[in-house]
């Protein structure tokens, strides 16, 4: 269910009752709308003028849309066909244009009669259909339409005057119709209740809500759009904040154990063997952090940083501040793969202090279990067995530490790795296994946005770190386009050759394994529309090897990793490749985050147009981690004008991962920002832009915090309650108690 901030009698009434059972039914099944209130909040996605026409020359192919033109000519044809042998075929052609352009449409058989009467040389009118290309031009068949004369009174009134809004529409339901069923339920905003406090409202010169609604759908001026889309957005941004305000306050309420490290403990007896100093940005987070650890109710603190920032370093002195105290810490990694390697950098960097409870372990010493679903039976059994009697003061895991019958002897700390991987239940059912519960610390590797932090980790306090430590190497960043110069690619192989010589390695990354037609599950799946563009396959693993093996790479130690493979191969590969016993690693994006070889200097990108800004960042940063120089080299095939094109250049471009996550976010939008999903076309967020609205959002955090800490339980605002229900259906419900 979407973000409908007022659903009292008349709002919650079911559409079926008003516009009739049909077109309810559509209205619900393909626009997820039900009452009178989501109704209302389907606002338009853009405005027409009757003295302008759209811009036919932009049109997107394959997409339904909505476009105001003036037709300029029609041609009845008649011809014969095997349905009219006798030359009774008839086909309508009308070309309509708005000055940037001209657009075709097409009308056959018996749905000729009609918009030959009405669609003459002159008419103005709105047309929805998708955009199809015949003989290399433009066209809409069988366009739905909806003359523009304003020949009545009613006609013009229907249209809200000059202004005509543009309804976010499908097949089933063209803009204008769903036009004329909020008009139907328009009288009913007035009952609409105001979820804004007065005193908010008032102070910030925004509308009441009625006459929001009023003005969003049926605007006079540009002044009714701006006035309409300012107060709606602030009841998006003001609900969602109070909803997480209110989490915020929930969670003090809570009790914790104190966690404070002894000033002669493991942490300390760390930090003296440190061979290096920690940078002024570790040290200012580690003080966030230890402050939380310190009181009395829980952390609940998001850890977010530049690729190679440091993060695991910061993450594990406040896991070792836990073991002084008493405690044990988990660390929850999202694959075995990334699971292992911490385990692995963990007990590297603690050296002797890892070996509690061994000969030779330091006089501070604890012991750090690694915990996950496809270890021996006799291994996991003297790892539960560590954790249950608190021998093991660190356990690092995936899933599997969350499962019923694993006990912690007194668990302080959960540090979740790469947080976005994880459902809610799971950092839920990992919290109940404290006595009481334990502090959190939530690490995301892909920079965010400090609006989106905002929205999506609301309810959890930001430390960021963006110093990256001394000795780092820059990653130099190229887009190769191989289908315009595919000497370029056989370059890009000498360049990886050239860093092996050079006694270096290199990855060579892939979109997919390439053995998915053995999977049914994977065979009958739908391909993409890149896929189908390009009559191709995204390039895979296990072909890319044998080519690179047999071909430019041939003689250098080539291996594969990738998803499907058993975890004892998988860490075995990653062993050799870590000990710099195999040249080239080709791997899918299992080695997108965490994974930390310095020796590796180069990276190639296969169909780098095929992933994410933030994942090619993620990527990269796996190489340049040592003292020599990073290189990587992005492959596509796209061509120079395409949008993918545009996303390479820009990651090619910049190191800064904070200004490509906002370029990613500004072209895939929000996603549900409350709900599990991180990105996608639906959205609790209507008009409100996590990026473009950044001042809204943060205006809107500190008013819901000392509205919630004056009345957390809303008892003065019964609008905003209702509008706080509507927001938080079961399901949103449960994702914010369980965080």
């Amino acid at each position: 269910m979407d973000l409908v901030p007022a659903l009292e009698e008349p709002l919650k009434q079911p559409l079926k009752s008003v516009l009739g059972p049909a077109t309810a039914k559509v209205m619900a099944e393909h626009l997820g709308l039900h009452s009178v209130g989501d109704l209302l909040h389907h606002y338009p996605r853009r405005y027409e003028e009757r003295g302008q026409l759209t811009h036919l020359a932009d049109l997107p192919m394959d997409e339904h849309v909505t476009v105001v033109a003036q037709v300029a000519d029609a041609r009845l044809h008649t011809f014969a066909s095997a349905k009219a042998p006798r030359g009774k075929g008839q086909r309508l052609e009308v070309t309509i244009t708005d000055g940037s352009g001209r657009l075709q449409l097409v009308f056959f058989g018996h749905g000729v009669h009609k918009p030959h009467k009405e669609l003459l040389p002159g008419t103005r009118a709105m047309f929805a259909g998708k955009v199809s290309v015949f003989n290399r031009r433009l066209q809409l068949a069988h366009p739905a339409y909806e003359l523009l004369h304003g020949d009545s009174e009613e006609t013009v009134e229907t249209w809200a005057g000059a202004l005509i809004p543009i309804y976010p529409a499908t097949a089933k339901l063209e803009s204008w119709k769903i036009g004329k069923a909020v008009q139907t339920v328009l009288p009913s905003a007035q009952e609409a209740l105001d979820p804004l406090p007065e005193t908010l409202r008032e102070g910030r010169g925004l509308l009441p809500l009625p006459e929001a609604l009023l003005k969003i759908h049926r605007p006079h001026t540009k002044a009714d759009i701006a006035g309409a889309r300012d107060r709606l957005k602030w009841d998006e941004a003001f609900v969602l904040q109070v909803a997480l305000a209110r989490r915020r306050h929930a969670d003090t309420q809570l009790p914790a154990v104190p966690r404070t490290p002894r000033p002669d403990g493991i942490l300390a007896a760390f930090d003296d063997r440190l061979p290096f100093t920690l940078t002024e940005g570790q040290r200012k987070v580690s003080k966030e952090i230890f402050d939380d650890l310190a009181t009395d109710h829980p952390m609940h603190r998001l850890l977010q940083g530049e690729v190679g920032s440091g993060k695991t370093m910061v993450a594990l002195r406040a896991m070792l501040a836990v073991v002084d105290a008493g405690g044990q810490a988990a660390m929850l990694a999202p694959t075995e793969v990334l699971a292992q390697q911490h385990h692995r950098s963990i007990t590297e960097m603690m050296g002797e202090l890892a070996e509690g409870g061994m000969l030779g372990g330091a006089e501070h010493a604890t012991k750090v279990v690694l915990l996950t679903g496809s270890m021996g039976a006799a291994a996991r059994r003297r790892a539960l067995l560590d954790l249950a009697t608190g021998e093991a003061g660190l356990v690092i895991g995936t899933h599997a530490l969350i499962e019923d019958r694993i006990q912690f002897h007194d668990l302080g700390l959960v540090v979740v790795d790469e947080q976005h991987r994880f459902g809610v239940e799971q950092r839920d059912a990992l919290r109940g296994k404290g006595k009481q519960p334990p502090h959190l610390l939530v690490m995301t590797a892909t920079p965010i946005p400090r609006t989106v932090a905002m929205t999506v980790f609301g309810d959890l306090e930001t430390s960021v770190l963006d110093q990256l430590p001394a000795g780092r190497s820059p990653i130099a960043s190229h887009v190769v386009p191989a289908a315009d110069k595919p000497h370029f690619l056989a370059r890009a192989w000498e360049r990886v050759r050239e860093e092996v010589t050079g006694g270096h390695q290199a990855y060579v990354v892939c979109p997919r394994i390439g053995d998915e037609e053995d999977d049914p599950k994977k065979a009958g799946r739908k391909k993409s529309a890149e896929d189908e563009a390009e009559k191709r396959p995204p390039l895979a693993v296990l072909d890319v090897a044998g080519q690179l093996s047999g071909g430019p790479l041939q003689g250098l130690r080539v291996e594969v990793l990738h998803g499907r493979m058993h975890p004892d191969d998988k860490d075995a590969v990653m062993r050799r490749f870590a000990a710099g016993e195999t040249d080239v690693l080709v791997a899918t994006t299992v080695i997108e985050v965490g994974v930390n070889v310095p020796n590796a200097t180069a990276m190639v990108i296969m169909d780098a147009d095929r992933f994410g800004v933030s994942q090619l960042h993620q990527l990269r940063g796996r190489v340049g981690r040592g003292a020599a120089p990073g290189l990587c080299l992005l492959v596509t095939e796209m061509p120079e004008a395409s949008a993918a094109r545009q996303r390479l250049n820009a990651v090619a471009s910049t190191l800064d991962g904070f200004e490509l996550s906002r370029i990613d976010l500004e072209q895939r939008r929000e996603g549900d920002v409350l709900g599990q999903a991180q990105s996608g076309a639906r959205s609790s967020l209507r008009v409100l832009a996590v990026i473009e609205d950044e001042e809204v959002i943060a205006e809107a955090r500190e008013e819901a915090a000392s509205l919630v800490a004056a009345d957390p339980d809303l008892e003065h605002l019964p609008g905003l309650r209702t509008a706080l229900t509507a927001l938080l259906d079961e399901e949103r419900e449960q994702y914010l108690e369980k965080g």
